[in-house]
């Protein structure tokens, strides 16, 4: 098969697509013939080179994908071959205290598909079924594929972590990018009242598309004071907040009393100034969050498949261009989704 890979991380010009032995499903796994698959920022990351993860090499990336099971191995049984499916990257062990008690993405051996384990963006690919969720008939394969992993982040970090309620003011930063737009679309459902940032009148255009009441131009305005403004200086009740170090000072400042700043990464460092004393004086939380349970992604991709929630896809490329694809997300050029697609389906 041809796959999207790397042999050593640097800069795009790592990234091949070329020949890859077929993989070999286990009696666990399903091999599914990809129709799709989309890229996330964390593509970009590990291509990049991630500390404490020591990759196998040559690597394929990508977490996202959607096709057809073209065979099952001896111990699965909740698909067959012809079956419509997408990958739920997050793989779980099933056994410790954490998955036991149904928070799989508490996990003490957490890993990620594409990140800690080889990807999908290739032509065929041997994934585990409990990776796997039916895609019902009628969903474009693009759609199907580019979901999984910003939709359940986002519905996880917005109803399970920071426990949103209609009427809260919900404040989503990077509403251009694939979380942000998921983030957006999920607020707005929930009735909240929803502040949107980006960086450019297309990108808040499309971010008001997408459900925002109030859109602010981070490059133009602080932020933090245009939510102050907005509210008459009460601030918002939710952050969602996954840029890091360039935004959490902001960030805490933009929310009200008793406000919960829910954060799923760190695209600008991991490490900005606590802001203690904000913290506790304004009794604020800071959550983390980590991909979803099972039954959260069946819960969040039921609305994607009946239409509720729309993906923005903001280019699709063939997999022999995934270097110009890594290219649009590092660039933050456009709004939602890179998808890409094995050659030999287009």
């Amino acid at each position: 098969m041809k796959a999207v890979q790397f042999a050593a991380h640097g800069d795009r010009d790592v990234i091949e697509y070329g020949e890859f032995p077929d993989p070999e499903p286990a009696a666990d796994e399903v091999l599914v013939d990809v129709k799709a698959g989309a890229l996330n920022h964390l593509d970009v990351w590990t291509r990049r080179g991630l500390p404490g993860i020591d990759l196998e090499m040559p690597h394929v990336p990508g977490s996202d994908a959607a096709g057809v099971v073209e065979a099952v191995g001896d111990d699965v049984a909740r698909f067959e071959p012809g079956d419509r499916v997408a990958v739920s990257a997050g793989v779980s062990c099933g056994t410790c205290e954490f998955c036991r008690d149904g928070e799989e993405s508490l996990c003490v051996s957490f890993r990620i598909i594409g990140e800690h384990l080889p990807g999908v963006h290739s032509e065929l690919a041997a994934v585990p079924a409990d990776n796997l969720v039916p895609v019902p008939a009628g969903v474009e394969w693009e759609v199907a594929g580019s979901v999984s992993l910003v939709f359940q982040t986002a519905w996880r970090m917005l109803h399970t972590r920071a426990d949103i309620e209609a009427g809260e003011r919900v404040l989503v930063l990077g509403a251009s990018g694939g979380v942000g737009h998921a983030a957006v679309q999920i607020a707005d459902h929930a009735g909240c009242e929803v502040f949107a940032t980006a960086s450019t009148e297309e990108k808040l255009s499309h971010a008001a598309a997408c459900g925002a009441d109030h859109v602010i131009d981070y490059e133009a305005d602080d932020f933090a004071a245009e939510v102050a403004s907005l509210t008459g200086r009460r601030g918002v009740d939710v952050v969602v907040d996954h840029v890091g170090a360039a935004t959490y000072p902001d960030s805490l400042q933009a929310l009200a009393k008793g406000g919960r700043l829910v954060t799923c990464g760190a695209t600008t460092g991991p490490n900005p100034g606590a802001g203690l004393n904000r913290i506790f004086w304004n009794q604020l939380s800071v959550l983390g969050s980590t991909m979803a349970t099972p039954g959260e992604v069946d819960d969040v991709l039921e609305l994607v498949w009946d239409g509720t929630f729309e993906p923005r896809i903001r280019e699709t490329l063939p997999m022999s261009e995934a270097a110009r694809a890594h290219e649009l997300l590092e660039n933050r050029e456009g709004f939602g989704k890179v998808v890409v697609i094995p050659d030999s389906e287009r």
